[in-house]
């Protein structure tokens, strides 16, 4: 099932990513512009999903195919080397919300400020260089301009980003720590599964996922 569900979810962000680049109008008066933007935002989140599980092993059995979807879902998402992505992943789980952890940021809980030091300490100059190909790539493409490219291919992904980064890191482990928060330090959503699943992939239930994190995102719910 696992598997089912992580190829439904790369297939969905891929074909998405296709008919936007080729066949929606970027107009600040085409209203379907903004929804398809933030669609492939979404999609763009349940790539990285893909890969978290991934790195989890939640997605086969085999570690061989778990590191398959981990290298394919992160590089299609940024540019992102699976293996650094995995290390500095587990480190998060090991030493949540303290020194040790590498998303987490002791300093200015200010969102913005977090999230431009999650990000220096994340990008690399090689991931960067894979974005500047792809990027050029798409241009090659029949009907794609830069304008296309920044709106649908590059836009989104920052979206994604900044989705995974408030659900999965700075809403649940900011400051202050209570004592409701467990070992891991870590808020979760009050229960709704619908609002779980829009805002991101049931990532909100994340003390749910730092208790058990072999519970794959699709079953996370479950937990709750």
């Amino acid at each position: 099932m696992g598997i089912l569900i992580a190829i439904i979810l790369i297939l969905l962000w891929g074909a998405h990513l296709g008919y936007i680049l080729l066949n929606v109008e970027p107009s600040v008066s085409n209203p379907w512009m903004y929804v398809h933007i933030l669609l492939q935002a979404y999609l763009y989140t349940g790539l990285f999903i893909t890969g978290h599980d991934a790195m989890h092993g939640n997605i086969s059995k085999s570690r061989n195919i778990n590191t398959v979807f981990g290298y394919l879902s992160g590089f299609l998402f940024a540019g992102m080397y699976y293996p650094r992505l995995r290390k500095n992943h587990g480190r998060h789980h090991r030493y949540a919300a303290t020194e040790g952890d590498p998303d987490f940021y002791a300093g200015s809980q200010n969102f913005w400020k977090w999230w431009a030091v999650f990000m220096y300490r994340y990008v690399t100059i090689l991931q960067l260089v894979v974005m500047a190909i792809f990027y050029n790539l798409l241009l090659l493409l029949p009907g794609v301009n830069e304008t296309r490219a920044l709106l649908y291919w590059a836009l989104p992904a920052i979206l994604g980003t900044l989705q995974l980064f408030w659900v999965g890191v700075y809403w649940p482990h900011r400051l202050p720590h209570t004592s409701g928060m467990g070992p891991h330090k870590a808020r979760t959503q009050a229960k709704n599964h619908t609002w779980a699943m829009l805002s991101c992939y049931f990532f909100g239930y994340h003390r749910e996922h730092h208790n058990n994190p072999r519970i794959p995102w699709w079953q996370l719910y479950k937990a709750k």
